[in-house]
């Protein structure tokens, strides 16, 4: 019971995200931004193991984990100019993107810092 309200919860979201986009792409786009997902992650994992240390490191991977996420944001919207395809420029926009992770996490375990 307990997974199904975490689903219903978080599908939740998603749903009124999608719904306030179609009538407000700027009201839609500051409730994508907030860190519903973060939250409700922190959260369920409170839940879990009653461990802040958890909570932190999590906290702490993710900092460090959006950063190269918001590259999807920027490519996205040129691939779309550019290709006018919303797959292709989805796929390429996601691609790009992982490319950015795998650079950041090479770079971050360079630099000493654990994720």
């Amino acid at each position: 019971m307990e997974y199904l309200v975490r689903v219903v919860v978080s599908a939740l979201i998603i749903v009124v995200v999608a719904e306030i986009a179609k009538r407000s792409t700027v009201l839609g786009g500051l409730i994508a931004s907030l860190p519903l997902v973060s939250i409700l992650a922190f959260v369920w994992l409170y839940l879990d193991t009653r461990s802040t240390e958890r909570v932190a490191a999590l906290s702490y991977s993710i900092f460090w984990l959006v950063l190269p996420s918001l590259s999807f944001f920027l490519v996205l919207p040129w691939l779309l100019q550019k290709t006018g395809n919303f797959y292709l420029g989805l796929a390429g926009s996601i691609a790009i993107m992982l490319v950015v992770y795998g650079a950041l996490v090479l770079a971050l375990q360079r630099w000493g810092a654990e994720l």
